[in-house]
Order: C-alpha cells, then sequence, then structure tokens
C-alpha cells in the first residue's frame, strides 16, 4: 500500500458568519506558503505526493483549504467567485501567513486567479493546472462541459439542495468500495488522465482525499457548478499577479483552445501545453509546477 505524506498539521478557521473553513498544511512550518485550491470536486488533502514532498525538500509550506460544503467547512453559497477571497484572507491572516503563490486545479483555477484580483500584492504568482474558464459576461468563452452547463444556469441553484443530497450518498455508497471504485472510474477516463491514475501515489490522494474529507457531505461542486456558471465578480484583465497555465491537449473537460483564448486576456501570463495529457495531467508535473512559482515569486521580489 502507497504510503502519503501526511498533513503537518490540519483545523479550522472561523470566517464571516460565524462559518468554518477547513485546512491541511504540508511541507515546512515557516517556509513561503503556497495556497492549493482544489479541484471540482476535490478537498484540502487533494495535493499530490510529488509536490508534498518537493515542499519539505523546497523549503515551502502547501495550504491546502476546504472550500465550503466539503471537509470541516461550513456549507455556503457566495454570490460569485470572488466572494470566497476575503474569506482566503481571513483564513491567511488567522494562521500568520504574509505573501503568498496560489495554485489552483481545475476548478480550482477561476479561485486562484480571484485570490490575485482581491488580495493585490499579497499574491506573488499564480498556477493554473486544466483551469475552468468564464461563461459569462466579457470573458466568456464557449465551448467545454462547464459551457454547456451554463446553458442549464437558472435550473442548478434549484436543484442544488438534492444534487448535494445525491453526490454525498454517492460517495457514501462508494466508499466501501475503495480501490476497485477508482479503478473503474479510470477505466473509462481518457488515456492521459488514466496514465496520471495508474501512478499508485496519486490514486492514493484521491481515496484519500475525497473520500475521507466528503464524510460530511459533497456540497461543494455543486456550488463550483452554480458560480463557474455566474459572472466570476472581475475580469481576467484584473488579474496583476504573473501567471503560468499548464494545459493538456487531450482535455477533455475545459478544451486546450479554451486556455488558448483565456491566458491572452489576463495581465502577464504564460501558457505550457503537456502534449498528450487530458484534464488531470498537471497533477504529474507538480516539482515542476511549484518550482516555477517559486522562480516567478523570486522575480517578483
Amino acid at each position: 500500500m502507497t504510503t502519503l505524506t501526511p498533513p503537518r498539521v490540519e483545523g479550522t478557521v472561523e470566517v464571516r458568519g460565524g462559518r468554518k473553513i477547513s485546512f491541511a498544511e504540508f511541507g515546512q512550518a515557516r517556509g513561503r506558503t503556497v495556497v492549493w485550491l482544489h479541484g471540482t470536486p476535490g478537498a484540502r488533502r487533494q495535493i499530490p505526493e510529488g509536490a508534498r514532498v518537493a515542499a519539505a525538500e523546497l523549503g515551502v509550506c502547501i495550504l491546502g483549504i476546504d472550500r465550503p460544503g466539503v471537509g470541516l467547512s461550513t456549507p455556503h453559497l457566495y454570490d460569485s467567485i470572488l466572494d470566497f477571497i476575503p474569506d482566503l484572507e481571513i483564513v491567511l491572516d488567522q494562521l500568520g501567513i504574509g505573501q503568498v503563490a496560489v495554485i489552483g486545479l481545475s476548478g480550482g483555477g477561476p479561485y486562484a486567479l480571484a485570490a490575485s484580483r482581491g488580495l493585490g500584492e499579497r499574491v506573488a504568482a499564480v498556477g493554473v493546472l486544466g483551469g475552468v474558464v468564464p461563461t459569462r459576461g466579457p470573458d466568456a468563452i464557449d465551448g467545454g462541459l462547464v459551457g454547456l452547463a451554463s446553458r442549464l444556469g437558472p435550473l442548478i441553484p434549484a436543484l442544488r439542495t438534492p444534487l448535494g443530497v445525491v453526490l454525498s450518498l454517492g460517495v457514501r455508497v462508494l466508499s466501501p468500495l475503495g480501490s476497485p471504485g477508482f479503478d473503474l472510474y479510470a477505466r473509462f477516463s481518457p488515456e492521459g488522465d488514466r496514465r496520471v491514475f495508474s501512478r499508485p501515489e496519486i490514486k492514493a490522494m484521491f481515496l484519500d482525499d475525497l473520500v475521507g474529507n466528503s464524510r460530511r457531505g459533497l456540497q461543494a461542486p455543486v456550488y463550483d457548478v452554480i458560480l463557474f456558471t455566474r459572472p466570476w465578480g472581475f475580469s481576467l484583465a484584473e488579474v496583476k499577479a504573473p501567471v503560468h497555465w499548464w494545459h493538456g491537449d487531450a482535455d477533455h473537460i475545459v478544451p486546450l483552445d479554451q486556455a488558448r483564448r483565456a491566458v491572452p486576456m489576463l495581465a502577464q501570463a504564460s501558457l505550457t501545453v503537456r502534449p498528450g495529457e487530458s484534464h488531470l495531467g498537471g497533477l504529474a508535473a507538480a516539482e515542476e509546477v511549484l518550482s516555477t512559482l517559486l522562480e516567478m515569486w523570486d522575480q517578483g521580489r
């Protein structure tokens, strides 16, 4: 059985309205902090083993955060993606963290970009791994699964409670299956994602993160989809931190063309295309992602 590097510490922080946001820290206690924002679905431990090991070697602290409705975070639907950032700011303040770099995987991508918009110079650099793109407003980009969901936008909020219940029940039903259930899902995934899922440490991470952190419910993915189909609360041009975007050329959820159209809208951004990789290929590049963000951080200094 693959052994994962455990969180150095886990806990919760009280944010607006008395709600709770839960977090997990990996790597060095007093190193530079990289906030890692999980995908949809996902939770605070959705951080690949390669990144956990590299964090310790590079003297970095990785901070994984549960969005509302997963793990120990109180369920809550924000008005927009940008509305998440004041809660993130409270978490950073309470943990005594100053300037940060931010990584967003898939559905975490919009929140990573929002962090730069909302926290300004406190965000030194942003990394996006197969990130979701806007579907509303002047930056809207057609296509992909989120673009399809945007056509159902008015219906999703009305269904958010039953959808959350269905997802939560689904996880509870599949939890006893564990590894066989994961293998079945991987078998029907695109080739690029199958290669990622075949790595024992990646499989162990997903089982630990999603199953272990979804016992209290799994409403966060529903909230994410609702917010993806609304205006984000900011434009891509308002993201001032340097951004490096990694994207697979075989991504079946967020097509590469969407990333190619989104990146030029950012104030200062670059795109790395990962040949033959699908939506989760960026997880296999964790060490490269961390090193790149630290270099961007140093250049900003």
